[in-house]
């Protein structure tokens, strides 16, 4: 019974995985009406950490493209309506896996006699897993308050091709941007 258990969990596991391995978030400012922001204008945010060259004009053209899909436009003048930057950065968590041997019923009874003992080894493995988070800051460029900011966190794949690194991008931005502007709730 145990075994079936874990080998259907490693299942779900399996199947659902890439599901669970983005997690996002977003929180706004509920006073802001976002109705009004048309155009947008690019900002290096002070202390994040900058990354290269590659990377940082990969980030921008996804963001870019959802943000003009939500209605925005791209501007370099001083006459923007918000104010957009973004931080990245790359963590490293550590995963311990086991793996049981234990192939046999255990004890119990079995066709009328006593059925001994099962001997069981456990062995371990330890592992790094890295995690890459993009938070994306939006500021209305009137007063320069931050009125939208989301995070996205995802399990990175450090040996992935950059054709499967730019998807990654553009798929864990979509997912960040999907609920901007946000909804005015009804009264």
């Amino acid at each position: 019974m145990q075994r079936t258990l874990t080998f259907v969990v490693a299942l779900l596991v399996l199947a659902f995985g890439d599901a669970f391995s983005q997690d996002v978030r977003y929180n706004f400012d509920k006073d802001t009406d976002f109705a009004k922001f048309k155009t947008y204008k690019w900002v290096d945010l002070k202390d994040a950490a900058k990354v290269n060259d590659i990377l940082d004009k990969e980030i921008r053209a996804a963001i870019d493209t959802e943000l003009a899909a939500k209605g925005l436009s791209k501007v370099e003048t001083d006459k923007a309506d918000l104010l957009v930057g973004y931080q990245a950065a790359v963590g490293e968590e550590k995963q311990f896996t086991s793996y049981g041997s234990d192939w046999g019923y255990g004890s119990g009874w079995y066709r009328g006699g006593w059925y001994g003992p099962s001997s069981t080894t456990t062995t371990g493995q330890t592992s790094t897993i890295y995690v890459g988070q993009l938070a994306i800051d939006m500021y209305d460029s009137a007063n320069h308050d931050l009125v939208w900011r989301g995070v996205a966190s995802k399990t990175i794949d450090q040996n992935a091709k950059p054709d499967k690194q730019q998807k990654n991008i553009g798929k864990a931005i979509n997912k960040l941007l999907k609920k901007y502007p946000p909804e005015k709730k009804k009264s």
